[in-house]
């Protein structure tokens, strides 16, 4: 996509007017205008500002420099990188401080980064080639094979999990697929829907959180989130820390 195809599009879908971006920017409507329609080419600083008033995603502004012909600021580093060593060991930190409450860490396509020891009730049953790093929580949620089976309010859960697939439409259009047409049901917190998942210890009702890395200026840290969950009611944080014990017992790793 052209540079002013590129920014027109972005400003269009956040619902800006050209002259919010453009007092935001520092800069003239007309001189925004003008960019839009080529017949203005920013500089380098500007298509950085343009993309931080926007508020892109770092990935998003990246796109935007090279549409304007720069080249990216952002870096997009390897996970294994020395120079994320820090994110790493923050990571397994938050990770075992979550316990005995399962957490999991994902990219931007939702393959599975890090979980905690607790995960495992989670995917208990599930097929082993559904579990494990570099595999995608999104399809194990799903698949016929991974927890669907054992989610009490499907149709309320799947809706959780397709609605911000849309950067992912092949993934998507597959997990759609593995949807029954089923009909929601009442069964909420009242505030939230809960994750009614059957397991060994009892049927669970987990909230889910979402956390990312706010400041973060490599792009593959900015894309990392940190999914927690959390007992939505008495008995289910008893299950969670019973399940917690039992592995202890069992020697189980990080338990």
């Amino acid at each position: 996509m052209d540079f002013p195809s590129a920014l027109r599009e972005r400003r269009t879908r956040r619902r800006i007017s050209q002259l919010e971006l453009a007092l935001r920017t520092g800069t003239t409507q007309r001189h925004l205008s003008f960019m839009e329609s080529g017949r203005s080419a920013p500089g380098r600083a500007m298509v950085v500002r343009l993309a931080e008033s926007l508020g892109l995603p770092l990935r998003e502004r990246n796109e935007l420099l090279l549409a304007a012909g720069y080249a990216p600021v952002y870096p997009e580093s390897s996970l294994d990188a020395p120079a994320l060593a820090p994110v790493r060991t923050a990571i397994d930190h938050i990770l075992r401080g979550h316990l005995p409450y399962p957490a999991v860490v994902v990219d931007r396509g939702g393959d599975l980064v890090a979980a905690n020891a607790a995960f495992d009730l989670i995917t208990e049953g599930a097929s082993p080639d559904l579990v494990g790093p570099g595999r995608n929580v999104y399809r194990l949620a799903l698949h016929p094979a991974g927890l669907a089976p054992r989610i009490r309010n499907l149709a309320e859960w799947a809706r959780h999990i397709l609605a911000p697939l849309g950067h992912l439409p092949e993934l998507r259009a597959e997990l759609v697929g593995h949807v029954p047409d089923l009909q929601p049901s009442d069964a909420q917190l009242g505030f939230a829907v809960p994750l009614r998942l059957a397991s060994s210890y009892g049927e669970l009702h987990l909230m889910t959180t979402v956390t990312t890395f706010a400041t973060a200026v490599d792009v593959t840290l900015a894309e990392l989130r940190l999914e927690a969950f959390l007992p939505a009611d008495p008995a289910t944080a008893e299950a969670l820390s019973a399940a917690a014990r039992g592995a202890r017992r069992r020697g189980v790793p990080g338990r």
